[in-house]
């Protein structure tokens, strides 16, 4: 389990037909992703509906400051506005702080260490934000513990397989995607019924216990994960990666840069897109008034319901020599990001409060997409990454996370301004984009990153 090509043959397969180790790793991150998810699913809502309010506002340690300083670059902010840069920074300093978490892990304290202490830091987060005065504390140590956990989590799942295994990596990790939206669609709804019944922090709350959840799965499937590597010090440098491996680093990180496209149209569904939910959908169901954090869930429980579906149109392509190359995956899973934004740009032109059915659809098409292009760029990078840089570079793909979420919070402040239809055909632009690239670039990207 060294990912190695002269490693000893892998244990008996006992997860899905992949090795023992990933379904801890897998539900080590489900709890984890229940944990965000169930948070950023209330995030923008609550800072609009209570945080930012008078009587609250006043009381968060250090945002008369924050807010100062935003605006300085911003121009004066709405609070919907200020909501969504909050929430465009947070979530995009998630995915900043694995490169850190990689590279921390990758030269002084091992993977193991790194994924705990993050698992930790998340918790203490979660349990800061059920209080107004710790908002600014809570989201500094939530961002720190993900840098922590999860590009380190994903390069585990990585060495599991041989290198040469393309094909089992990139279901491997498929796999793990579905398990972990598994947590993305529970915690949506379980934080969204508390915080809707019980108020906010209770919501968030727990989203502490389930964090904690996943350190203790972690911790029980610890023998079954590949061990630490020797930490690279400065006192013992490594050879220097030859002219392949370098080209191989710019082939993946313009692969993670094409990404930037399709994920921003992706994850402005839990910002704007719960905004544009609650002020335009009927969410009355037999008697029932559907909570909008609800909609969270729509577009992972889609990622996980399609992974068998997929997995058979994978293999009766591949039966014909047909299945697609991991670049063609990306630039497909692009192409259905485009498509899922234009339904909210029709379903705006409508007008009124639309049915069910118009974000139901957005949030369906938006997991297909997900799936076709996030656990396929893991893949990706898992194989195709010179052995040492595996954390460093698994943690750059998050990174281009970071890009992307802290666009969709600039973006997003511009809702007010433009008309609902014309935000939602920029953002299927935005991903169509992607998939012109993909077009233009990705075979020579292809015979870069296959070449050894």
């Amino acid at each position: 389990m060294t990912g190695d090509p002269a490693a000893p043959p892998l244990p008996p397969a006992t997860f899905f037909g992949q090795p023992r180790g990933l379904a801890y790793l897998a539900f080590t991150e489900a709890w984890e992703r229940f944990s965000y998810y169930g948070m950023t699913a209330l995030l923008t809502l609550y800072m609009i509906g209570q945080l930012l309010l008078p009587g609250h506002v006043e009381h968060i340690a250090g945002f008369a400051a924050f807010r100062g300083a935003v605006e300085r670059l911003t121009g004066p902010l709405s609070n919907q506005a200020l909501a969504s840069q909050v929430f465009g920074l947070y979530s995009g300093f998630v995915y900043f702080t694995p490169v850190l978490g990689g590279w921390l892990a990758d030269r002084f304290i091992g993977r193991r260490a790194a994924i705990v202490s993050g698992a930790l830091l998340m918790s203490g987060g979660h349990v800061a934000m059920a209080f107004d005065r710790s908002f600014l504390l809570a989201l500094l140590l939530l961002i720190v513990g993900c840098g922590l956990l999860k590009g380190n989590i994903s390069a585990q799942v990585g060495e599991l397989y041989r290198r040469d295994d393309e094909a089992g990596r990139t279901r491997g990790f498929a796999i793990f995607s579905m398990a972990v939206n598994f947590g993305a669609v529970a915690g949506p709804v379980a934080c969204g019924f508390l915080a809707d019944r019980y108020g906010w922090h209770v919501g968030f709350g727990a989203a502490a216990v389930l964090m904690l959840c996943g350190l203790l799965t972690y911790l029980a499937g610890i023998r079954h994960l590949p061990g630490d590597r020797q930490p690279s010090r400065a006192a013992a440098p490594a050879a220097p990666l030859t002219r392949a491996e370098w080209r191989r680093v710019a082939a993946l990180t313009a692969v993670m840069g094409i990404t930037i496209f399709q994920s921003i149209a992706y994850y402005q569904i839990s910002n704007v897109g719960l905004v544009w939910i609650e002020g335009n959908v009927d969410l009355a169901l037999a008697g029932f008034r559907v909570p909008v954090p609800w909609f969270s869930a729509v577009d992972p429980f889609f990622s996980i319901v399609g992974v068998p579906a997929l997995f058979a149109l994978w293999r009766r392509q591949a039966a014909h020599r047909g299945e697609p190359g991991d670049l063609a995956k990306i630039g497909i899973g692009a192409a259905i990001a485009a498509a899922s934004n234009l339904v909210l740009a029709v379903a705006a032109l409508v007008g009124g409060r639309v049915g069910l059915i118009w974000p139901l659809a957005y949030c369906a098409g938006l997991g297909i997409a997900f799936l076709y292009y996030w656990p396929t760029l893991l893949a990706l990078v898992a194989g195709a990454a010179p052995k040492r840089l595996v954390s460093t570079l698994m943690g750059c793909a998050f990174l281009s996370l970071f890009v992307g979420n802290t666009v969709i919070g600039w973006i997003g402040g511009y809702y007010e301004r433009m008309g609902h239809a014309a935000f939602w055909a920029m953002h299927a632009a935005i991903a169509a984009t992607g998939a012109v690239l993909i077009l233009l670039f990705g075979r020579r990207l292809g015979h870069v990153l296959s070449s050894r």
